[in-house]
């Protein structure tokens, strides 16, 4: 056998750990086989990545070849993700494997054989006493094929008299929502739409496929323009890969994609069981459904021959992955349209800076329906102080339908003892518990610790508890004064979908929550759109605090006056901030041409590259000294600094502004690996984080 010798990657978390290590080559396999291999006292999982001819070291052979192996495009995607992310391959290929432990569902099938094909076609045949069935039986080998459940006798019985032939089948255990979608007539395209869609299907024919930014206000009709150019793709016999910025939403995208292309739509998303993940994979794997549609982790669906990979909602934060590889799938959905010479079609109301300074942009200016933009009204909270402003409190009693963004969830954002000033505080992070009224709890938002809402000080006796700040929880109970229905969305909230639903059906209601309410989705009857506190992301010591407080209020306002008139509402303590401002003015072209000029006088994305790195460790003093070798290693990095404590955890940061992205990453990757090396930092983890967000 050519190359006799498999170069794998063992599945372990050691970041001190490199590979690739050299075996023995199992008989049929080939890059992307998964083996079971001895790795000094462990068997591990492990993932070919390469075959070589020879090998310096006595080898020994894998115990075992498993199933479900990757393609090849898929292992050079992880062992890009891990450079391109200062991680580890064997971190980065985990992310990429269909889940553990899961297998084909198989049940018996049953199908007419030649002699009952004929049976059914001659229907006295059917019902005469040579044939001698019963009516049930009759009735039953007309109903096939299908799966043998409760009618196995008498499916057996037919097989005895050679009319039925029965045997093992895999059965899908398909995502509930996934048959949601009913076929309906396709909308006339705008001219706007129509111009948008020829210049994708056009990139889509090129040589050297482009990288595109759909750039169209609210209620342009984007959806319809992805729908249409997956459609010219299918066609070509290439797959298409559809990226949603949350889970929540994926059922809305997935209803219009199966609705257009039927059993060929897979989804994938973390909120599937086992069983169903594994399902949608081999499908994909297959190429039996050549669709696929979900948030961030289903950039790795096994799609062959891809030719449109899009990204809707390009702006989300989401599609930022916080654990290690801490990638972002925007990124990675633009090397897979580049590994398969694909279309990269990203789309937003309010793009990124990153994606107008990059991408050549098609616009869709204007609304499907003809309708305008919602007028924007500024309140500045400056002349009334409260979480309600009168003004806004007027515009909700007079709505039909309204949706209120409040970027905090909860009842109270902290609680103190009038009597000594003690704050209720998170004994295993440095942050302040947030009153949840509703569940009788106080309860951190990084860690997840719960307590019991407090009768009385713990430090003096006192009863007199003060509940500071408002969330969405307290912002539903006041609302429902106004003697309509209030329902909420936030993180609480399990069943997104099902709120979502029950505004939709409602005649009139108000919708409360925290960002997730300005997300994708489209209500033609709301006349309402309220963002309260507006400027509190303004507040965030972030580069990219401008960007997101833009975005926010101009998606919250996009949700309003789809269906005739609307309006919004922002309440502002600084009614003259340029990023609100902006939105009120619907000025996308304006915020964007501003933000740039900024970001490339202070030398921030895209004109260059952030890496963060954290070191985190129980030990008092340790991060700060790790953190401090770190630095010493990296010249021109910002640290180290400190970070609250989370989890228990003491945690430093340094951070890198670098012009040079790829020796950037290298720098970072090779500090981390000698310091993390160290027996002097045992007991601290380190965490790279390229591109934070």
């Amino acid at each position: 056998m050519s190359h006799p010798i498999v170069q794998v990657e063992p599945l372990t978390t050691a970041r001190a750990l490199r590979g690739p290590f050299d075996y023995v080559r199992p008989h049929g396999t080939d890059v992307g086989s998964l083996l079971e291999v001895p790795f000094g006292r462990q068997r591990l999982t492990a993932v070919v990545t390469g075959l070589a001819e020879e090998s310096e070291h006595r080898l020994v052979t894998p115990l075992r070849v498993l199933p479900d192996a990757l393609p090849a495009d898929l292992v050079d995607l992880g062992l890009w993700l891990a450079r391109e992310y200062a991680s580890t391959p064997a971190r980065a290929l985990s992310l990429l494997l269909p889940p553990r432990g899961a297998r084909e569902k198989v049940q018996l099938w049953a199908q007419r054989t030649e002699d009952g094909e004929a049976a059914i076609a001659d229907e006295a045949h059917l019902r005469s006493t040579a044939l001698r069935l019963t009516a049930k039986q009759g009735a039953l080998l007309q109903a096939l094929p299908r799966f043998a459940g409760a009618d196995l006798g008498s499916l057996r019985r037919l097989e005895a008299r050679g009319l039925v032939e029965i045997g093992p089948r895999g059965r899908r255990r398909a995502p509930q929502h996934t048959a949601i979608g009913t076929r309906r007539a396709q909308p006339r395209l705008t001219s706007d739409q129509q111009a948008a869609l020829n210049e994708v299907l056009a990139a889509g024919r090129s040589r050297d496929p482009e990288r595109l930014l759909l750039h169209g206000v609210t209620g342009s009709g984007k959806t319809e323009v992805y729908l249409r150019a997956a459609a010219e793709t299918l066609e070509r016999g290439r797959g298409v890969l559809i990226l949603v910025p949350e889970i929540g939403l994926t059922p809305q995208m997935i209803d219009r994609f199966a609705a257009r292309f039927g059993e060929t739509v897979a989804v994938l998303h973390s909120k599937l069981g086992a069983g169903e993940r594994y399902d949608e994979w081999r499908r994909l794997r297959s190429g039996q459904a050549r669709v696929c549609v979900g948030p961030r982790s289903a950039v790795f669906a096994p799609i062959d021959h891809l030719g449109l990979v899009v990204v809707d909602e390009e702006h989300d934060g989401s599609y930022k992955n916080e654990g290690d590889p801490r990638y972002d799938a925007r990124l990675v959905a633009e090397k897979r349209a580049a590994q398969h010479g694909a279309v990269l079609l990203v789309g937003s109301a309010t793009p990124r800076p990153e994606s107008i300074h990059a991408l050549r942009r098609i616009r869709l200016p204007r609304r499907v329906d003809g309708a305008p933009l919602p007028p924007v009204e500024i309140i500045d909270l400056k002349e009334a102080p409260g979480a309600v402003h009168p003004r806004t409190h007027e515009a909700l009693v007079d709505s039909r339908k309204a949706i209120v963004l409040l970027n905090r969830r909860g009842w109270s954002n902290f609680l103190t003892c009038r009597s000594c000033g003690r704050v209720w505080e998170c004994p295993h992070c440095d942050v302040a518990l947030i009153l949840h009224r509703d569940q009788g709890a106080v309860a951190c938002h990084h860690c997840g610790h719960r307590e019991r809402v407090p009768s009385a000080c713990p430090d003096c006796g006192s009863v007199s508890i003060a509940r500071h700040g408002a969330g969405t929880e307290r912002l539903e109970h006041e609302l429902a004064s106004l003697g309509r229905p209030v329902l909420r969305l936030d993180a609480d909230i399990r069943d997104a979908s099902a709120v979502l639903s029950a505004f939709e059906r409602a005649e009139t209601a108000i919708l409360v929550g925290t960002q997730v309410v300005a997300k994708g989705h489209d209500f033609p009857d709301v006349d309402l759109g309220v963002v309260l506190d507006a400027d509190a992301t303004l507040r965030f010591p972030d580069f990219r605090a401008e960007e997101r407080t833009f975005a926010l209020v101009t998606q919250l306002a996009g949700r309003a006056g789809r269906g005739g008139a609307g309006r919004v509402l922002v309440q502002t303590i600084d009614p003259t901030a340029s990023a609100i401002a902006h939105a009120a003015r619907h000025d996308s072209d304006g915020f964007l041409a501003e933000e740039l000029e900024r970001r490339r006088f202070l030398r921030y994305p895209p004109f260059s590259t952030l890496i963060r790195i954290v070191c985190s460790s129980e030990a008092a003093g340790a991060t700060h000294l790790a953190a401090t070798e770190i630095q010493a290693r990296l010249p021109t990095s910002l640290g180290p600094a400190p970070l609250f404590r989370l989890r228990d955890k003491e945690r430093s940061q340094v951070v890198l502004k670098a012009g040079e992205r790829r020796s950037a990453i290298d720098q970072v990757d090779a500090a981390v690996r000698e310091v993390s090396a160290a027996k002097a930092h045992k007991g601290v983890a380190f965490s790279v984080d390229v591109d934070p967000q």
